[in-house]
This record gives structure tokens, sequence and C-alpha cells, in this order.
């Protein structure tokens, strides 16, 4: 997978915005105002931040050590650093996909219901 097509992916979820909140170089990606996913565009190889869940973190970064590492400038407890050129992309999107779902998991009720009442995409 590349730049383009982790971002298409993104994209394509629903409630999702791109937005450069720290710096024309670092692509956030958030549902209802909420980061998922963070990616570096001038970082080479080619990494991403994305939430996870701290038990499957830790058992993450042991299975594919040096691909997947603590979350750089992030909380390294909720947060992974993935190399996602190095992982098959169906196994990158699954991760993709656990971050936003995590996310949305913990959206405010407010926005919960807003989110539910946005068409599928």
């Amino acid at each position: 997978m590349n730049v383009e097509e982790f971002r298409d992916y993104c994209l394509a979820k629903k409630g999702v915005e791109e937005t450069f909140p720290f710096d024309e170089h670092t692509l956030v990606f958030k549902v209802m105002g909420k980061m998922f996913a963070l990616v570096p565009l001038e970082r080479l190889p080619s990494q991403a931040n994305l939430k996870c869940d701290p038990e499957r973190a830790i058992e993450l970064r042991e299975a594919y050590d040096g691909i997947i590492t603590p979350g750089y400038h992030m909380s390294k407890v909720h947060w992974n650093t993935l190399f996602y050129e190095s992982l098959p992309d169906s196994f990158t999107r699954e991760l993709i996909d656990h971050s936003y779902d995590l996310v949305v998991e913990k959206l405010p009720k407010k926005t919960k219901i807003e989110w539910d009442e946005l068409p599928d995409s």
C-alpha cells in the first residue's frame, strides 16, 4: 500500500475528514473531529500512527518487531507506528479499521448519533 491508497482507504470511511493541524507535512485523518490516523508525508520509509487497543498493541509490536513500534510522538499505550509498505495491504486496512472503530466507539453520545445518521460510505 502506498500513501495515496492509505489516504483513499481512510477517506472512504463514514464521517472522515483529512486535516493538517500540526504542520503541512503531517496528514491527519479524523472521524467526527477525533484523530484515528496520522501520516507524516516526508518521512521515509512510509509510516503511519494508528490507535490500537493496548493489549493488541503489545502483541503487534512483538509479532512485527521493527515494523510496528510504539507510537512516535504519541501515547505509547494507545498508539502504534507502522511501516505500512512492509505489511500486506489487507493487514494495513485491518489496522486502519481497528483504529477507526476504537475512535467511533468512544465518540460522545451526541456525536455518535450524528455519525449514525450519516450515509454509509
